[in-house]
This record gives C-alpha cells, structure tokens and sequence, in this order.
C-alpha cells in the first residue's frame, strides 16, 4: 500500500472529533453538515443507523460508517428507549444506559481530493470483524483515551480518528470493488508496482510501455488491467498525479518554474496549461496564495 501511502500523504487529512458523548434516553442523532466526509462510531453499545434511499443498519460496538460526502441520516437506539435526549461525558456516565458515539469530520486540505472520495460508496460501512482487526484496536485506544480525557476530544482522539480513516480506505482498496475507481489501483499489486514508479520519479518521460514494464505485463494487458480498474488510462493518471504533486509544490512556496520541472514538464508554458486544466486556476495564483 505504499502507493496509497502516498497519496495520503499528499492529501494532508485531518479529523476533527465535533462528537463524542454517551448519549441516553430516546435519542436521535441526525447529519452534521451535508456534503463534507465523515464517520460515525459506537464505541460502547450499538446503535440504528438509517440513510433514506441506501437502507437501514444495525452498527454494534465498534462498527465504523464513513460518509464520503455527508447525506441525510439518522442514528437512534437498537430497542425501546425512554426519557429526555442527554449527552453525558462518557468518564461520568458508565452507569447510565444509552450507547456512547463518536462523531468525526475528515477535513482533506489539499483540493485535489475528488478523485480519492469518488472512489467510495455513497454509505461505506465497516463491521469490527475479524477481517478488521484494527478496527477493535483503535476502539480500545479511543475508549481508553475517551475515558481518561476531560473534554469529549483532544489532539490524541483527532489522531486516532486519522488512522481509523486511513485504515478504512486502506482496507477497501485491498478488496478492489467491482465498480471502476481510483482505490482499485492501489489494491492491485502489479499495478501498484507501476505506481510507486511514477510516484518516486515523476520527472521521468513515462509511456505507456515503460510503466508496463514496471508492472512486468505486456503493454495490452497492462492498458487493460489499468482502465478496467480504475476508467482511466495510464497516462491520464500520470498527469493526475503530476498535478496533485505540482499543486502541493507549489503550496508550499516552490516557484512555478521549479515545479514544472520538479513533475517533469520540459515547458514552463505546457505546464501552467495542464494545471489551469487540471484545477481552473493558474499555477502562479495558486504560488501567490501560499
């Protein structure tokens, strides 16, 4: 998974817990804020989970739902609840009945980051199996932490959360979905070879038969295999991930002829073209702004 590594890197995620609570009697939960990328978790007891057009689910302890971009939902109580809604802090409330819920908004800074959450299903859920082991790891670590902190969320719950996102993209790329997508790329071990080639020397001149010869497949089967994982061609994701380099380059102070350079481009001109392409601004404003 180095090559995903990479592209994580890049992206810069950040988590920012916005709840974490033990919540009691007939209570409902609903969508934070449509249209960002977040997580829910019942760290202690389980919950119904209901997104009206997907379905209806029974999250249990430590069961994980991401929302690439957030839509309508609701999380309520498995079975009969009474009472008025409370959210208690959960070091002070282990005596009172209810489900204890982590909530979570994945911030990704870095703007180039459609392609990444188009990859996942609209309500991606993941259950604390055996299959998922470090699911029931982190939960530990988050509980513990959850239990032993004054305030719902701190810098160390944030960096759980982190890992628990990565991880979960991590786990759906190694499955490689039936559905054409970025992730499937990084699931795909010969083609992954081919990545991490692009990605450790994007300067170089890279074809179509080079990047086969990474992968040891023939430049068919090679052509093939990549559009029909991802619907993209080789070389388109050459110039993605160019731009996604340049785009980080340059917001990080380097100047516009430096970068071009630095992702291969021989012409300063051909290179503000791909980029006014690839994000409707120019390389110079985006250098500006750093």
């Amino acid at each position: 998974m180095s090559a995903l590594n990479d592209l994580l890197r890049l992206v810069r995620l950040r988590v920012e817990v916005y709840h974490n609570a033990r919540v009691c009697g007939d209570w409902l939960i609903r969508e934070h804020s449509e249209g960002n990328t977040c997580f829910h978790m019942p760290t202690q007891g389980d919950c119904r989970l209901t997104v009206p057009g997907h379905g209806e689910w029974h999250l249990a302890e430590g069961d994980l739902v991401l929302f690439p971009r957030e839509i309508a939902h609701t999380m309520t109580p498995v079975g009969p609840a009474s009472g008025p809604q409370r959210h208690l802090a959960i070091a002070s409330a282990q005596d009172q009945p209810g489900t204890s819920m982590l909530c979570g908004e994945v911030v990704i800074q870095h703007t180039g980051n459609a392609a990444l959450l188009d990859s996942l299903p609209p309500v991606f859920i993941l259950p604390r199996t055996h299959d998922t082991a470090w699911l029931t790891t982190l939960l530990q670590l988050i509980v513990a932490e959850s239990l032993a902190s004054e305030t719902p969320s701190n810098v160390v719950l944030d960096r759980l959360c982190e890992l628990l996102f990565v991880f979960a993209l991590r786990h759906y790329a190694s499955a490689i979905s039936g559905e054409p997508s970025l992730l499937n790329l990084y699931g795909d071990a010969r083609l992954a070879k081919a990545l991490r080639a692009v990605h450790a020397d994007p300067r170089r001149d890279w074809q179509l038969e080079t990047l086969a010869a990474e992968a040891t497949m023939s430049r068919t089967r090679f052509a093939k295999a990549f559009r029909d994982l991802s619907g993209w061609t080789a070389m388109h994701y050459v110039t993605w991930w160019r731009m996604q380099l340049a785009r980080s380059l340059l917001e990080s102070g380097r100047g516009v002829a430096d970068v071009a350079d630095a992702v291969g481009y021989r012409s300063e001109a051909a290179f503000s073209r791909a980029f006014s392409k690839a994000f409707g601004t120019s390389a110079g404003a985006v250098r500006r702004a750093s």
